[in-house]
């Protein structure tokens, strides 16, 4: 498996990165760098071929993860598939469009020149795509809802499911199975749940991922508490404005934008004495983005859900949209605060109101989230004494600048706590700084080196265009699926009955399978994933069906059926038959049926739980072997066909079968004999087997049972045998009985005060028993 960051490696923005294994290529992101422009922002795609790429996954909407998506689609080969959550796709259209107008507004040009098909834009190479363009990829952007899983079908087996990571409205991790392995890609993610979205969530069902891509933008540093950092903020901007000055807080239009304004609107809501302070949001997406928020809002927390059922969480008391703001014409006397677009400052409003309010001292910038490299929102967090405006002029920097991190990004104790638990295998740490990277791969390293070396992850941290090597075994697992795995379950609650009711220990958990426990089932392997299931359950779980191949076998036989059934029964145990008449013409007799001359018994013999079946008498001279093919049944069939054929041949069959002379003579029974007289002939042998072995053995038999009196002769000083009425002999008592008739098993019983005489008698019955039993088949 190889990873290669075309972006995001060992450093803040334009996440994109390719994941290839067993022929197949993921794209996960695909976004700009906000602190460059045009071609000079976007991931490092000469380093893949775009025709080759099977599927690009988008974790959220935000620019540096998404916004270079258009250009990949429609200005290269890619011919894949792209998947994203709903609210990211909805938030994607409007997030892109303003991009394009905010680079026009930045070339000092206008949106109408970059409407679809403006042959100039096209060819422009700060252009990164049209209007046209965008719409043509997003009409090709596919969606996937949290916990749906997706199979592309792919040789490689490629499934995905989407799991929700907290850090803006739909985003998503995503985990993958590709070849018989596991990826998780964290994207941005938060742990936190703030005022209207929930916390990333865990895997539930997936441990121990074989790699774990996870974004490390903090490093290793640890935010204070919510409410520390929410005081901090409402506190900085209540002295910019109680001081007549105007608050900028450069946001992005979706996303942390949400979040302050439901903290400053209740904020205001409870401070009377700056209700006359306005509020603004200066975005012209303001009101979509707000309806795409009321949209999706069974997206978010509980407390927004509760909200929505009352009336409109975001329509907002205090604070006023602005869809449009002339920064020139914009009335600025007095306080005010001013959300406004972009957040990293290169360009919009948020620039031009920078710009404009930077020289005086009242006046304050609170940056809320986190500054990427290379742009004015990182460069004034140092507080330089002057900055170059958008224009390109100097200025001096008066104004307060103060930085409250609101960024939904984990810290070191969430990102590392998430990581324990998660329990991968292998670490790959993007999305940050190279110096915050390196203390949070130092930190995990200090973490893990607790464990044996062998449970060990291996971290790594590529910079851009490094490729990461991952070598995997071949790994031989089955997941066991539906009634099997139900039947599994069951026995192991019986089992954990038992274990409860000989311990009554509390929170006893279910016994879990054991390495060596039998499973019995049809093992399908498909795409480099094994399952074991049921055959009810193939047509379910796997596109194959159940099918069977019957055979029929038509083998001369001349002799009785008595003699057939002697042979079958003493052959094989367990032998059931039917009889049917048959009338002269071949049809089949019913009860109404008068018989006539030249009528007929069939004979059907079954075995093996009637997988098996041995019709005799239905065709004169024939007896026909029907059986579901399968090993055994092929045995068995086998096994049949010889003894059909025996039977015609052997002394038995030629003396029941022979026709009587003309001459007079006494008359004989040719019939079988009685099955006790069977049974005697089997305790007879039992006697002349343990007389084999023994000198000295006695029998004595009733009816079905025998008991056997076995002596062992003394042996004198000089190694001969003592004579006399067997003084000192050994004796054992051993007794066979058939309680019911040849088809049961024999209950043998041996006394003796030697126990290895009577282990030997024992066993030496015990094999002759075995072997003229009938052969048990079901």
């Amino acid at each position: 498996m190889t990873i290669t960051p075309l972006g995001s490696g060992q450093e803040v923005g334009r996440s994109c990165h390719l994941l290839t294994f067993r022929s197949t290529t993921i794209l996960l992101d695909c976004g700009i760098h906000p602190g460059y422009d045009g071609m000079a922002g976007l991931p490092f795609f000469d380093r893949v071929d775009p025709s080759e790429v099977d599927v690009i996954l988008i974790s959220h909407f935000h620019l540096d993860h998404a916004a270079s998506l258009p250009y990949f689609t429609e200005r290269t080969g890619f011919r894949g598939r792209i998947f994203m959550t709903h609210p990211t796709k909805a938030v994607i259209r409007l997030l892109l469009g303003n991009y394009l107008r905010l680079m026009a507004m930045k070339r000092g040009g206008n949106s109408a020149s970059h409407d679809g098909g403006d042959a100039n834009s096209a060819s422009n190479p700060d252009v990164l795509y049209t209007e046209a363009e965008l719409q043509s990829c997003v009409d090709k952007i596919e969606l996937i809802d949290y916990h749906q899983t997706i199979d592309l079908n792919l040789p490689s087996g490629l499934k995905f499911h989407a799991l929700n990571a907290g850090h803006v409205l739909g985003a998503a991790m995503f985990f993958i199975e590709i070849g018989g392995r596991t990826v998780l890609y964290t994207g941005d993610y938060s742990m936190e749940e703030d005022r209207h979205l929930m916390a990333a969530e865990l895997p539930k069902y997936h441990v121990q991922p074989d790699l774990l891509i996870v974004e490390s933008t903090y490093g290793v540093q640890v935010h204070a508490s919510r409410a520390e950092r929410e005081a901090r903020f409402t506190g900085t901007i209540e002295r910019i404005v109680t001081g007549g000055g105007r608050c900028l807080i450069p946001v992005f239009a979706l996303g942390r934008a949400q979040e302050l304004l439901l903290i400053l609107d209740e904020y205001w809501s409870e401070h009377p004495h700056l209700q006359n302070v306005p509020i603004y949001y200066a975005s012209k997406m303001a009101s979509r983005a707000l309806r795409v928020y009321r949209t999706y809002a069974n997206m978010m927390n509980e407390r927004i859900r509760c909200k929505m059922d009352l009336g409109n969480p975001f329509e907002f008391q205090f604070i006023r949209n602005l869809k449009s703001i002339d920064v020139e014409g914009f009335d600025d006397r007095g306080a005010s605060v001013v959300f406004a677009s972009p957040g990293m400052l290169q360009s919009g409003v948020s620039r031009q109101l920078f710009d404009r309010w930077a020289t005086d001292p009242k006046n304050g910038v609170l940056i809320a989230g986190y500054a990427v490299e290379h742009t004015l929102a990182k460069e004034i967090m140092s507080q330089p004494k002057e900055v170059v405006t958008l224009e390109g002029r100097r200025q001096p920097l008066n104004c307060l600048v103060d930085y409250v991190s609101f960024s939904a990004h984990v810290d070191f104790v969430q990102n590392r706590d998430f990581i324990t638990k998660v329990e991968p295998r292998n670490i790959i740490l993007v999305h940050g700084a190279k110096e915050e990277m390196g203390r949070l791969k130092g930190a995990l390293m200090l973490h893990y080196n607790k464990l044996p070396e062998n449970k060990r992850p291996t971290i790594a941290m590529p910079p851009n265009e490094v490729d990461v090597k991952l070598i995997f075994t071949r790994r031989r697992s089955a997941k066991v699926m539906g009634k099997l795995a139900q039947q599994q379950q069951t026995e192991d609650e019986e089992q954990n009955e038992k274990d409860e009711s000989a311990t009554p220990a509390t929170g006893t958990k279910l016994a879990e399978p054991k390495e060596g426990d039998p499973i019995r089932g049809i093992l399908v392997t498909q795409q480099n994933s094994s399952k074991i299931v049921s055959p009810d359950d193939l047509s379910t779980y796997t596109p194959l069906r159940v099918g069977s191949v019957s055979s029929r076998l038509h083998v001369p036989y001349v002799g009785k059926v008595e003699i057939l059934r002697m042979f079958l029964k003493e052959m094989f145990r367990g032998v059931e038959e039917t009889v049917e008449g048959m009338g002269a013409g071949g049809h089949e007799k019913t009860d109404g049926d008068e018989a006539v001359e030249g009528d007929c018994l069939v004979t059907t013999f079954y075995m093996h739980g009637g997988q098996v079946q041995v019709v005799v008498g239905k065709t004169k001279g024939v007896a026909t072997v029907e059986w579901d093919c399968s090993p055994v049944g092929d045995v068995i069939a086998d096994s049949i066909v010889a003894l059909i054929m025996h039977a015609q041949s052997s002394a038995a069959s030629i003396r029941l079968t022979a026709r009587p002379c003309s001459h007079k003579r006494q008359k004989q029974d040719y019939l079988i004999e009685d099955p006790k007289e069977l049974i005697q002939d089997h305790l007879r042998s039992l006697h002349q087997a343990l007389k084999d072995q023994f000198l000295h053995v006695e029998a004595t038999y009733e009816a079905k049972k025998a008991t056997y009196d076995v002596k062992l002769d003394a042996i004198d000083g000089d190694g001969g045998e003592s004579q006399g009425e067997h003084d000192g002999a050994t004796t054992c008592i051993a007794v066979v009985e058939f309680e019911s008739g040849l088809d049961d098993t024999a209950k043998i019983t041996v006394e003796s005060e030697d126990e290895k005489l009577a282990s030997n008698v024992r066993e030496c019955l015990q094999n002759v028993a075995t072997s003229m039993a009938p052969v048990p088949i079901d």
